[in-house]
């Protein structure tokens, strides 16, 4: 969502690091492109114009002056003057008193409160809390329906919520059975309006002074841009909010409410929902996606994705078998399936230092083709995993006639295969380009 402001923003760059020494005048046409660039990305108008100042404050001060690269510590100053605008550090969740704790999810009809609910519910779950979904959207029975199915969907207990009950009632009904069953966290998903509205909000105080949350976390459609921003004023008037959840931050938004509301607001942003699966939930590091828009990657989030992928045993077993050179196929298709959970291959490239964003748009990867490479090698027999050499031209047709694939499919993948085996001995000598050779179709 931020490669415009990003492209915008290295053009910008190019005028500073290409002058050996910065004036005054040299740093002001840079930032009139930084300026641009924000407003253009719907930031908003005051946090623009405040950056820009600080910017300029800092540029045109002795730790730009007396440096040796003043072009590289311009980009610097910026870097820093973002991270600080998003708010510096992540804000996780605090669950503070008693117990339950409840977070309150709020928001305006169709902000994605109920998907938000089951994501938080998953991330909750990895960090060992065991949380209790609350359907509190009486007045739309689709919403009740949908927090049931995820649960269900992952093994997550859901209070049975009916629409001829009172949203208050079933918080305290739900609170009870919390505390009777072992259920550390309740997740209230409130109702949602068109607009803000008097009748909504009275609602939702009503259940703040009666349940006490722990967090009031506003989910705000990161499509809307300022609107954002300006819902968010309006709901922390009423219910002091705790911090944000920005959704859809894998569209077309162009990144102002991102960049905006910590400033406008001064409530965090806790959190970024990205794709409609129930694991797209990051935490918001404003570092990182300061990194991020100035085109120097996202290094830790990459690590971390990775980390959450891969089992440590099996990594372990898979190093030893690297040094005997013993990689198989089946070990190629467990590493294929691994790659797969740390999310889209293209959006993990973006993630790495250096990578030049002109050839992440000309990069074309359909992920959809790891699901064909699983099928070819399931489509084996446990002798030719192990012994890739084996595999001829009746056994080929037999594993192209089981995986549903052509011959030449199977010959691209075993080709895929052999690359990768001599890449293991060359790994961080490649690129973008030596990535995307290993890639069969």
């Amino acid at each position: 969502m931020f490669d415009n402001l990003s492209d915008k923003l290295n053009s910008a760059f190019k005028i500073l690091k290409g002058h050996g020494t910065l004036s005054e005048k040299n740093i002001e046409d840079g930032l009139k492109q930084v300026r641009m660039a924000l407003l253009e990305a719907d930031v908003n108008y005051k946090v623009t114009k405040k950056v820009i100042s600080d910017i300029k404050e800092r540029s045109l001060g002795q730790e730009v002056m007396k440096s040796l690269s003043p072009g590289q510590q311009v980009v610097k100053i910026v870097y820093d003057e973002f991270t600080h605008m998003m708010g510096s550090e992540n804000e996780g969740l605090e669950f503070k008193g008693k117990s339950p704790g409840a977070v309150m999810l709020v928001g305006l009809q169709g902000s994605g409160k109920t998907t938000t609910c089951g994501k938080l519910a998953l991330f909750l779950r990895k960090l060992g809390k065991n949380p209790f979904l609350i359907p509190v959207d009486v007045y739309r029975p689709a919403a009740i329906d949908q927090l049931q199915k995820i649960g269900k969907q992952l093994d997550v207990p859901v209070f049975p919520s009916t629409t001829d009950m009172a949203p208050l009632k079933i918080c305290i009904n739900a609170e009870k059975e919390a505390k009777n069953k072992g259920y550390d966290v309740l997740l209230i998903d409130t109702a949602g309006r068109l607009h803000v509205d008097e009748k909504l909000m009275a609602e939702l105080a009503g259940i703040k002074k009666v349940i006490r949350p722990s967090e009031i976390l506003l989910i705000a459609d990161a499509m809307t841009g300022q609107d954002a921003v300006n819902i968010a004023e309006s709901f922390d008037k009423r219910l002091d909010l705790t911090g944000v959840v920005l959704t859809k931050m894998d569209g077309d938004a162009r990144g102002g409410a991102a960049l905006s509301i910590k400033a406008v607001t001064g409530k965090p942003l806790k959190f970024i929902g990205v794709g409609e699966k129930l694991t797209g939930l990051e935490p918001f590091y404003p570092d990182r996606i300061a990194s991020r828009i100035l085109g120097m990657g996202d290094t830790l989030s990459f690590i971390e994705k990775a980390q959450e992928a891969v089992d440590g045993k099996k990594a372990e077993a898979l190093a030893k078998k690297l040094k005997k050179n013993q990689f198989t196929l089946e070990d190629f298709r467990d590493q294929m399936a691994s790659v797969r959970k740390m999310g889209s291959i293209k959006d993990l490239i973006g993630m790495l230092p250096g990578v030049n964003k002109k050839q992440m748009k000309g990069l074309s990867i359909d992920d959809g083709q790891f699901v064909k490479i699983e099928a070819i090698i399931n489509s084996m027999t446990s002798e030719e995993r192990r012994t890739y050499g084996i595999i001829k031209g009746s056994r080929k047709k037999r594993i192209a006639r089981g995986s549903g694939v052509t011959v030449q499919e199977v010959n691209k993948l075993l080709k895929s295969y052999i690359q990768a085996m001599k890449m293991i001995k060359k790994f961080n000598k490649g690129g973008m380009r030596s990535l995307k050779s290993m890639l069969p179709f």
